[in-house]
């Protein structure tokens, strides 16, 4: 058993207490006089037909001297929710009484999420949407060398300054459909529905799918995202002239990072850019073989309450993360919302991506690196202040795979 403190703004997240010999599970209540209000309630979860958690169906408010204890089991999901009071604290001895352990069904595998190639788009598009800034072959070169060395980089002012204004107008005009993500022990965020978008975001999501944008982000990476991309054992001088034709034949440019990257240790595990894939030979033939790079990619709304985490049968593989930031102005550290990045096994971070209004944050993961946002918390509210109609921050979310 442990001692565990509660002060505002904390919480524990979604979860099923499972762990071998864990059999009843146990809670001694510490606390001042309490009620609801306070928040830091016993949320007990039910659960859906795979033994997923589903919804909150009973919360039970501490009080001093009171213990409460629940069978742990393949559905005992629970959390405790955030405490709201900046006076008290909520104290707490707990524990688990330790048996044989139950049977448990079998792991629940969510379905894959659908990728699809690029779509066929002028080029066009970048002119049309991206500051010219990063349109410049120089600057692309740039970028792409701060890339190779952190593995990260942010993109500041990325979108042009009225497209990005129009987008921000959309999204705060609420014409949109959103639907929440869940289970709750992975996650839980609001997600648009792309056949219900305004004409605005709908084209802000084609161009994120573009084969524009997946030339654009090999020239920013050094990725192999298109054909026309170079590859890495190519020798130099073939990459320049290959270079020099994927410019010329979508007359684009690229560009340069007007922000330095926040943490040069970038999100792969050995700090260092892995864009040749895997390491076993014949899997890298059968890549070079049939490989077709790909995406897939939502456009989400984050408020207070909102989270993902990290799970144990999370999928990990080389990918490419985009984000681009709409609505965060005066967005703080301490509400949460960053998107965080550890080794597998590791509690330490190997990089943090802060919101930050129309900037775009690329990060290059390996197989052994995992990523989650950040619990939002009440101190979000304070945005209200200054923006009485706001709720939160939207991003554009992507991954791209070589």
């Amino acid at each position: 058993m442990s001692c565990a403190k509660y002060e505002f703004s904390d919480a524990l997240l979604c979860h099923d207490d499972e762990l071998e010999g864990r059999r009843i599970a146990f809670i001694l209540y510490l606390v001042p006089p309490w009620d609801a209000s306070l928040g830091g309630t016993l949320d007990l979860f039910s659960v859906d037909e795979h033994f997923q958690p589903k919804q909150i169906v009973k919360s039970l408010i501490p009080s001093w001297n009171t213990l409460v204890f629940f069978e742990v089991s393949p559905v005992s999901f629970h959390q405790v929710s955030e405490v709201l009071s900046e006076e008290k604290s909520r104290l707490s001895i707990s524990g688990w009484f330790h048996g044989p352990s139950l049977t448990r069904p079998p792991t629940y595998f969510e379905p894959l999420i659908a990728r699809s190639p690029h779509i066929p788009q002028d080029h066009e598009i970048l002119y049309d949407w991206i500051n010219p800034t990063y349109l410049d072959m120089e600057y692309q070169a740039q970028i792409q060398e701060e890339f190779e060395e952190s593995s990260e980089i942010l993109l500041k002012e990325f979108l042009q300054p009225e497209k990005f204004a129009e987008v921000c107008e959309a999204l705060e005009r609420g014409h949109v459909e959103w639907s929440s993500r869940g289970p709750p022990n992975k996650r839980f965020y609001e997600k648009a529905e792309q056949s219900q978008l305004p004409d605005i975001l709908r084209d802000c999501m084609a161009l994120f799918h573009s084969e524009a944008m997946f030339l654009l982000l090999s020239n920013f990476t050094g990725l192999k995202l298109h054909f026309l991309a170079p590859s890495e054992d190519e020798p130099e001088d073939k990459k320049e002239r290959d270079g020099a034709s994927a410019a010329e034949n979508t007359e684009e440019g690229t560009s340069h990072s007007s922000s330095e990257p926040e943490n040069s240790r970038g999100a792969t595990s050995d700090s260092s850019l892995q864009s040749d894939g895997p390491t076993d030979p014949e899997e890298d033939e059968a890549k070079k073989e049939s490989s077709v790079p790909t995406c897939q990619g939502e456009l989400r709304h984050w408020k207070t309450g909102h989270y993902t985490l990290i799970h144990d049968n999370s999928k990990t593989e080389f990918a490419l993360d985009l984000l681009l930031y709409c609505g965060c102005e005066g967005w703080k550290p301490e509400y949460g919302g960053f998107t965080s990045y550890i080794a597998k096994g590791e509690d330490e971070e190997l990089l943090t991506v802060n919101p930050e209004n129309n900037s775009l944050a690329l990060v290059y993961r390996d197989r052994e690196t995992l990523k989650f946002v950040k619990h939002i918390n009440h101190r979000s509210l304070e945005q209200k202040k200054s923006f009485p109609n706001r709720t939160g921050f939207w991003d554009f979310s992507f991954v791209y795979y070589e």
